[in-house]
């Protein structure tokens, strides 16, 4: 543990049943009348922007500026586009309505315009900006594992380069973060699983890192508890309650890595979304237990004492201690088996295609990736190449 740290959680979380009621009060606590709504296509077929845009209606509140095409990747340009959008419809605030890559297009945006920017990629970097103008900004996720809710990162794909870059600011933080068991009850099997194990590796990488501190350690811990104890439930027999607390343990880990950051997982894994077009959460459950095992010596006090919150006190209890660390990774080995067998996660990168012929592309750009750097064992483009070789 360093000697000194710092840590940040100013979003306003409101969870629980009937959470999403309250949207309209608090847009006009932040004095938010006319904000521009971003989601994507699936969430609004689903039908889930439709139960916001219903509350909305209900109030005072202007919901017409709607801007719903935001691809799979957050994009450079649609970043720009719709602060141009946002500038020509007279907005005054953002509301994001989505996973991962529409509340981080939203943030993007909130970023260029706080800054009165026209261009993101002049903003590019870790904590560059100064303070800004404030945008009224809350947001909906509709998956329970990016945590972007409550972090302060964005992570935008350019296109042109193939290059998912990494943006760090107090910034890119939401007022308000609403966890509301109607945003994830439409998810398919294999999304909430694949979105889970990204906030599983949240957890993992907070916990293990260079940057960890005690309130990072707290959240984390937190957040393993209830992913392992209420994913196997929300894929077989799904309640309110269940969807409710994974739906937390998202927040949760995004709270945890924001302020201890990721690490090697993350750095291979934007690498594999970059080049090979694998998404998010599965890249992050295919790496995760050969990354661990690649960590293992230099991580090994804190993935034993992992294994109390993944795989409970009996079973951490029995381990003797200098067995607790490897026992650890079976866990996560075990566990993603289950959730195969249970919905189809990915578990190997040939699932899509990857072949050795790729690895050294990818393991280029996962050298230059920001995550590596506090990774607690450095790596060079042949290890990587080796923990890649492993997932195949």
């Amino acid at each position: 543990m360093e000697n000194y740290f710092e840590f940040i959680n100013s979003v306003k979380i409101c969870a629980g049943q009937n959470a999403l009621e309250n949207i309209p009060f608090e847009l006009d606590f932040l004095g938010c009348k006319k904000p521009l709504i971003l989601s994507d296509m699936g969430v609004s077929k689903a039908g889930v922007l439709d139960i916001v845009l219903k509350i909305l209606q209900n109030s005072n509140v202007n919901c017409n500026t709607i801007f719903k095409d935001i691809p799979a990747d957050s994009d450079i340009s649609v970043i720009n586009k719709i602060a141009s959008l946002y500038k020509a419809q007279n907005c005054d605030g953002l509301i994001a309505c989505g996973g991962g890559s529409v509340i981080d297009t939203a943030k993007g945006v909130k970023m260029v315009l706080s800054q009165n920017s026209d261009d993101i990629l002049a903003l590019s970097g870790n904590e560059v900006i100064k303070k800004g103008k404030h945008i009224p900004f809350i947001v909906l996720p509709t998956t329970c594992g990016t945590g972007s809710e409550c972090t302060s990162v964005a992570v935008i794909k350019n296109h042109e380069t193939s290059v998912k870059m990494e943006f760090i600011s107090s910034e890119l933080l939401p007022d308000v973060a609403f966890v509301d068991v109607r945003l994830t009850q439409t998810l398919p099997p294999k999304l909430i699983a694949s979105s889970a194990m990204d906030a599983l590796c949240h957890c993992i990488e907070a916990y293990s890192g260079i940057q960890k501190n005690y309130i990072s350690d707290a959240y984390a811990q937190t957040a393993i508890r209830l992913i392992v104890k209420n994913l196997p439930v929300v894929l077989t027999k799904p309640n309110d309650t269940a969807r409710t607390e994974l739906a937390l343990a998202s927040t949760l880990a995004g709270i945890a890595f924001s302020n201890s950051m990721v690490g090697i997982v993350h750095a291979i894994g934007h690498a594999c979304g970059g080049d090979v077009n694998i998404p998010h959460g599965n890249a992050m459950a295919i790496l995760l237990p050969e990354c661990m095992k690649y960590n293992l010596e230099n991580s090994r006090n804190e993935y034993g004492e992992l294994l109390l919150y993944l795989a409970g006190p009996d079973i951490y209890a029995s381990t003797p201690k200098e067995k607790r660390a490897e026992t650890a990774i079976q866990f996560v080995e075990e566990f993603e088996k289950q959730l195969h067998n249970v919905c189809g996660l990915p578990l190997l990168l040939s699932d899509y295609n990857v072949t050795e012929e790729d690895l050294p592309k990818i393991a280029k750009k996962a050298i230059n990736d920001g995550a590596i750097i506090v990774n607690k064992k450095p790596a060079d483009e042949e290890e990587i190449i080796k923990i890649l070789q492993e997932c195949l």
